[in-house]
């Protein structure tokens, strides 16, 4: 096992260095050498861990829907997942630029792994049918702990984005957050074969376990990493815990972050339909080892999307990207359930996934260009409450209103006879109403976007940010002894 450089270890509160970073010069000192590399070290480490933490929340929504045919409780637990997300997110973002990316990371594993091994203690202590009788606290229990180890592995993505302006060169970060999407698409593709088939043949129990032992070695293999920082960056004498002030100071002076922050909240309420409905959409037409081997064919989209994206970036204005595929990924998603068909279900799921790499990594890179490094932490976290926030709101709402209204009134014969010529026939034809309109709406608001003042703001803001970013970069590297390296 390699040394770790100094403050790499538990949190501690950092050195404060005052820098010239402004919102007019918002690049961080010029990557180190093979920093494009240790950022590759730390994406798969980062992924690993979202993997163990997705797998075994996969696992669980899998389970209590097989266990209760429950649409609500699904929609229930999803979107308290994302609310606490919304909650944490401005916390995790001070955190990030308050301390050492590493640091952060190595805690928010640590209490996640604690957090797993108290909820899997509680799961085999309470009898089964007490377990999943939704009327007894035990299952709503065991899901809050499990749920709250999940969100303290949320703040490690929040530290990946920053460390892509920390190590990555400003020309290559869009393509670095390709990369992301890439192996956000691998985690999905193992996340979902193995829940699938973890829940189906091994049962809630195995699950649990295999899932502490993997966030155990990942945590291992955290330690072992360095990640170059010597000095975490501050433009203020102090900082509350809770920084909601300066994420907000900073939104704002740039012109037009505002209004990208909030398409992409209004686009995740679109989501939180698909958050709510997909599974037990899924588990409809295909048992759970099979719908979590149809979920990993889809997933392959959010690899090649990925590649792609590494590849090529986002072209010269990545706002404009974002927006015209947000529209097209509307429309796929109104239509991938139109017919109860399972090829054009997993076809539109396949179509949908390819291109949500771009659409986040358009905001991450004009939030790491227009941004300056020490802020964007609370930056992120400003963006992920909001964000965050939009989903659970549309999934609270919709799950009882499709488990109690639009599911049975399409299950009738009149109902099924009245929206045939739209939907055909079949069993989730309520679903797939909601679907449509869920679509429908996230084209209409990404083409809306187009015309708002905003738009055409932060594009120029973005393109004078970047070559600012450009000229500083190259800039450093011309000093004698410098090329970008940070020496602790």
């Amino acid at each position: 096992m390699t040394s770790t450089p100094a403050g790499d270890g538990p949190l501690s509160e950092p050195d404060a260095m005052h820098t010239s970073g402004t919102a007019t010069d918002p690049s961080a000192p010029a990557p180190p050498a093979h920093g494009t590399r240790t950022f590759v070290h730390v994406l798969v480490n980062t992924a690993l861990a979202n993997v163990t933490t997705s797998f075994l929340w996969f696992g669980i929504t899998f389970w209590i829907y097989l266990e209760t045919r429950n649409v609500l409780a699904t929609g229930v637990i999803g979107g308290a997942y994302m609310l606490l997300v919304a909650m944490f997110s401005m916390f995790f973002g001070t955190l990030v630029d308050r301390f050492r990316k590493k640091a952060v990371m190595v805690w928010a594993t640590l209490v996640s792994l604690a957090l797993f091994l108290v909820g899997g203690a509680y799961f085999f202590l309470v009898p089964h049918a007490d377990m999943v009788n939704l009327g007894l606290p035990h299952f709503w229990i065991f899901a809050i702990v499990m749920l709250t180890g999940a969100i303290a592995e949320q703040l490690r993505n929040i530290a990946l984005s920053t460390t892509v302006t920390l190590l990555v060169p400003v020309d290559r970060r869009a393509n670095a957050n390709g990369m992301v999407g890439t192996v956000q698409g691998l985690a999905m593709l193992v996340t979902s074969v193995f829940s699938g088939l973890a829940i189906g043949q091994l049962g809630m129990g195995w699950t649990i376990v295999i899932s502490i032992t993997a966030l155990g070695l990942v945590f291992l293999h955290l330690l072992w990493l360095s990640i170059p920082e010597p000095k975490v960056l501050h433009v203020e004498e102090k900082t509350s815990w809770i920084d909601v002030k300066v994420g907000w100071r900073t939104v704002r002076s740039a012109p037009g972050l505002l209004m990208l922050v909030l398409f992409t909240t209004l686009n995740n309420l679109v989501g939180g339909v698909y958050m709510a409905l997909m599974d037990p959409y899924g588990l409809t037409l295909f048992s759970v080892e099979m719908w979590g081997i149809v979920f990993a064919i889809a997933s392959t989209g959010f690899i090649i999307g990925g590649i792609v994206l590494a590849k090529f970036g986002l072209g010269r204005n990545p706002i404009r990207t974002m927006l015209l595929i947000a529209a097209f990924i509307g429309v796929v998603g109104g239509v991938f359930a139109i017919r109860e068909w399972a090829w054009l279900f997993v076809l539109g799921c396949w179509i949908y996934m390819a291109f949500i790499p771009a659409v986040e990594a358009a905001e991450q890179t004009v939030i790491q260009t227009v941004t300056p490094y020490e802020k964007q932490g609370r930056v992120f976290g400003f963006a992920m409450t909001f964000e965050a926030a939009a989903a659970p709101i549309t999934s609270f709402l919709i799950a009882p209103i499709a488990e109690f209204v639009i599911i049975p009134a399409l299950d009738t014969p009149e109902g099924q006879q009245s929206w045939a010529w739209l939907l055909g026939y079949g069993e989730a034809r309520g679903i797939a109403l909601v679907f449509l309109f869920a679509g429908l709406a996230a084209m209409v608001l990404a083409l809306g976007a187009f015309l708002t003042p905003a738009y055409r703001l932060l594009s120029k803001q973005f393109m004078k940010a970047k070559e600012q970013a450009e000229e500083t970069e190259e800039a450093e590297k011309a000093i004698p002894g410098g090329n970008g390296s940070r020496s602790a």
